[in-house]
């Protein structure tokens, strides 16, 4: 079973037909399906060319319920509003009441992961259930929607280091350039957003996997599979020592991250718990009760 734990209707002009078909193509049995309520001036406008957002964001919740209910086995219904809004909150057990709601995700949002409205969000997702995908990132631009210059999210890595420790009952995916670019212990992600070369020892993503456990790998994106390209060897060792907290996703419609995983010779036992179990984990197939 392969499941990507980190999708978006609507992106790159995919629509939820051409979601299904390309699943089928990659043999992918399940996909969360995230929403992306960043408000329109902190976003690069180059996002209107790829998606079709409205008012609340470029990937609003309403597409991704749109293609939850054309094909409910299939999808996984994720939902972040913007944790600054006073009815955040009531916003988000709505939608877990009404329309089951498992993930908050994605935030993509200028400010301090660790603010008080957000620690109050993240804490109410532990409460209920719901890992929480954030996408830290600096800013420094390399073209394109991604990390145009100035569209920095989340404060940094330090910030949401302190997000992680006031909520110790909240699982989260560290997810994006400024998440990934500290697998290695240089100071590269001062400098650019993907950083090539050897991984140095001492990186803050392996420091913070080992001090809490409530912090698992989004491997999503071109930011993730270009921190495991940098070091085949280092890769491969710190995917083994966190096998249990590793998530496959996509943030795409290719198979590169799967060809390069495949191509690391893990053991199957490990790639299984990457493709599928650990996303299993957080969000099992049957529907817990919400109350």
């Amino acid at each position: 079973m392969i499941i990507d734990s980190h999708n978006h209707p609507n992106y790159l002009n995919m629509t939820c037909e051409k979601i299904l078909e390309n699943m089928k193509a990659y043999n992918i049995d399940r996909t969360w399906l995230l929403s992306l309520e960043t408000p329109e001036f902190e976003y690069s406008p180059g996002y209107h060319r790829i998606t079709w957002g409205n008012e609340l964001g470029p990937i609003p919740f309403t597409n991704c319920l749109a293609c939850v209910e054309k094909a409910p086995e299939k999808f996984v219904l994720g939902y972040a509003p913007d944790p600054r809004k006073p009815y955040a909150i009531d916003r988000l057990e709505a939608a877990i009441e009404q329309f089951g709601v498992r993930v908050y995700g994605e935030v993509m949002l200028r400010m301090m992961y660790d603010n008080p409205d957000a620690v109050s969000m993240f804490r109410y997702c532990g409460k209920r259930g719901l890992p929480v995908i954030v996408e830290v990132n600096y800013g420094i631009g390399e073209g394109g929607p991604y990390a145009t210059p100035g569209y920095w999210y989340g404060g940094g890595i330090d910030a949401f280091e302190r997000a992680i420790r006031q909520c110790s009952d909240t699982v989260f995916l560290g997810h994006g350039p400024g998440f990934w670019a500290h697998i290695s212990g240089d100071d590269l992600y001062l400098k650019e957003s993907y950083p090539k070369g050897p991984v140095r020892a001492g990186g803050r993503v392996t420091e913070l996997m080992r001090t809490y456990d409530n912090l698992y790998c989004d491997l999503s994106a071109g930011s993730g599979l270009n921190a495991l390209k940098r070091d085949r060897a280092f890769s491969k060792e710190f995917i083994l020592e966190f096998q249990d907290r590793m998530l496959y996703g996509r943030d795409d419609w290719d198979n590169n991250l799967q060809d390069f995983l495949n191509s690391l010779e893990l053991p199957a036992e490990v790639l299984g718990k990457i493709y599928a179990g650990n996303s299993l984990k957080l969000v099992p197939l049957e529907v817990a009760p919400t109350r």
